[in-house]
């Protein structure tokens, strides 16, 4: 039937890409690499060094993630084609739908495992420290700046990324001043970093009794968590070092010890936070991991003295700086100003649906980059 034909025809022109995104992957070298780590995993004593090992083996399942879902993505083409092709011998109309959805559910897939293999700077793959911050505007700006926030952990918790709040202000009658998330997952940096900039919300405020159209705005810094392998020589004498006590989200569950900690790096101004943690020991340990990935990547770009080469562009918290606008009235559009990407759906995007904004960006500084 020339309903099926056509979807056989438009599924199997994907069949280059699916080979050829083997080949970028590098997945027989992959495959290599993890029978090389598994022997490593028998040799005599290897156990001994708990470090290595414990990086041996993410290592491995990491491999072995990469090569399961290009499997995965194989049989799902596989597949939808025998279900096309089945469907067209009995020449049954009614599983015309279910087939479309096969073949788009694996277009999809194939797309955005296509532009992970764009995502190959040598931070991509670390964790990322997201920095909130609200801009004027009061109470307005800092539910705006909460609002943010919720849509990137929900975007996490989407792609089964672990994300945890590590340092945050309460706004003074509602919403965040201020909120740092650290988000883990494979190649977390490397889709999170064009989300730094500034983000405009246009909406009927709630907090305005009159009913007016309000615009406000928040900025999003956003820094790869450097592990310890990279080393970097902190002087005891330049930091700056503040505790203070904890308190839950809208004031709740206010700790009553002063195991929250800030440290200041004197000579470059950086501050870093946190206040989650258990003990004053772990919040001081994780303040110090921030610092450090923040030094690291300013001494690599050898501005020591410029800390706004670590930051990117940063841009006033206002209009005309704005990397991406979300209006909820008199239409609701959110859309992104560097790519021109849009989603009508305004809800579906704060409940973290940014993946295609994401992708967006990604396709732009690929094609800048050749």
């Amino acid at each position: 039937m020339l309903q099926f034909e056509e979807l056989r025809l438009a599924l199997t022109d994907y069949a280059e890409k699916l080979k050829q995104l083997g080949e970028a992957l590098g997945i027989e070298k992959m495959s290599a690499e993890a029978v090389d780590l598994e022997k490593q995993t028998e040799a005599e004593g290897f156990w001994n060094d708990v470090e290595n090992s414990q990086k041996v083996q993410q290592r491995i399942t990491q491999l072995k993630n990469k090569i399961k879902a290009y499997e995965n993505l194989s049989a799902e083409y596989d597949d939808a084609l025998v279900l096309i092709e089945l469907a067209d011998e009995a020449e049954d109309l009614d599983m015309f739908d279910e087939c479309k959805e096969a073949s788009d559910n694996f277009v999809k897939k194939l797309e955005d495992m296509t532009l992970s293999t764009l995502l190959s700077g040598e931070y991509d793959n670390s964790p990322a420290i997201l920095t909130f911050h609200a801009g004027a505007g009061g109470t307005e700006a800092q539910d705006w700046n909460q609002m943010l926030v919720r849509m990137y952990q929900h975007w996490a918790e989407k792609r089964g990324f672990s994300v945890s709040m590590i340092d945050f202000l309460d706004g003074d009658e509602a919403g965040l001043k201020s909120a740092v998330l650290r988000i883990e997952g494979e190649n977390a940096y490397g889709y999170l970093k064009g989300e730094m900039g500034v983000h405009r919300l246009v909406r009927i405020s709630p907090f305005d009794a009159s009913g007016r159209r309000h615009t406000s705005f928040a900025s999003l810094e956003v820094m790869p968590e450097i592990d310890d392998t990279v080393e970097v020589e902190i002087n005891p004498d330049d930091l700056k070092i503040d505790y203070y006590r904890s308190s839950g989200a809208g004031g709740q569950k206010v700790n009553k010890t002063s195991s929250a900690v800030r440290i200041t790096h004197i000579p470059t101004g950086i501050v870093c936070a946190c206040q989650v943690e258990r003990s004053q020991h772990q919040n001081r340990e994780v303040a110090m991991k921030m610092l450090r990935s923040k030094l690291i990547e300013i001494k690599e770009r050898e501005h020591l003295d410029k800390i706004g080469d670590i930051k990117g562009e940063q841009r006033e918290i206002a209009w005309g700086s704005q990397i991406r606008s979300y209006v909820f009235m008199p239409y609701t559009l959110a859309k992104d100003h560097r790519t021109g990407y849009e989603m009508g759906n305004i809800q579906a995007v704060m409940d973290g649906d940014i993946d295609g904004f994401i992708n967006a960006y990604l396709k732009m500084e690929s094609l800048k980059n050749k």
